[in-house]
């Protein structure tokens, strides 16, 4: 996996401490010369999640976070493991699946990068509003590629009255999430952080996968 002659089936994701999880590389939908590491928490070892967690909780501690909120479905566990770190009784999740007791003005139409066609609905539960009001809040999630998730919870918690001190994720993913933030709330652009990098690629002549200057 030489970063000079390209990176082949897996891109190394290094941590803050200089490990390294090794992440299988996944070409793109469209033409095949665009590619992305994948990160699949609830594929990864135990001692991933942990490492992934650990640097997370640190990275969100600088925030003096009251409340974490996790994202479904990958950010859930994540979420779990960084409230547990920072000593909190429990998190709060945004859930995909409508109690009869939700009401829809507490929802957001979400998609990602890897379902773009297959937009879920992201609900509050109204009975969690007591937990977050004027606490200072950390949204936690597995990946933040386009941006597009996150602007829907920023959108849902919002309508709530709701503003993240900081967003944490598992891995960014490539640049595009900038911009995408940028155009909501310049300031939150700085409040993101990621126990892991990874850039997006783009092929080689020879099959191999280089970082992608678009």
């Amino acid at each position: 996996m030489d970063p000079v002659e390209g990176f082949r089936e897996l891109f190394p994701a290094q941590l803050a401490d200089g490990r390294q999880i090794a992440l299988p590389i996944r070409v793109l939908p469209g033409d095949g010369g665009k590619a992305v590491a994948s990160l699949i928490v609830n594929q990864a070892s135990f001692a991933v999640e942990d490492a992934l967690t650990e640097a997370m909780a640190a990275l969100a501690s600088a925030y003096e976070p009251e409340v974490v909120i996790g994202v479904p479905t990958l950010g859930l566990p994540l979420a779990n493991g960084v409230a547990r770190r920072l000593g909190h009784s429990r998190m709060v999740a945004l859930g995909t699946s409508r109690k009869f007791w939700y009401c829809e003005e507490l929802s957001e139409p979400m998609s990602s990068i890897t379902s773009p066609t297959h937009a879920k609905r992201l609900y509050l539960d109204p009975r969690m509003l007591p937990l977050l009001m004027g606490k200072r809040v950390v949204v936690v999630d597995d990946v933040i590629s386009s941006g597009t998730s996150m602007l829907a919870v920023l959108r849902l918690l919002r309508t709530a009255g709701i503003e993240p001190v900081a967003a944490v994720f598992a891995m960014l993913q490539g640049d595009n999430w900038r911009s995408a933030l940028a155009g909501y709330d310049a300031s939150l652009v700085s409040r993101v952080h990621g126990a892991i990098a990874s850039p997006r690629l783009s092929s080689t002549s020879d099959g191999a996968w280089l970082p992608s200057k678009t």
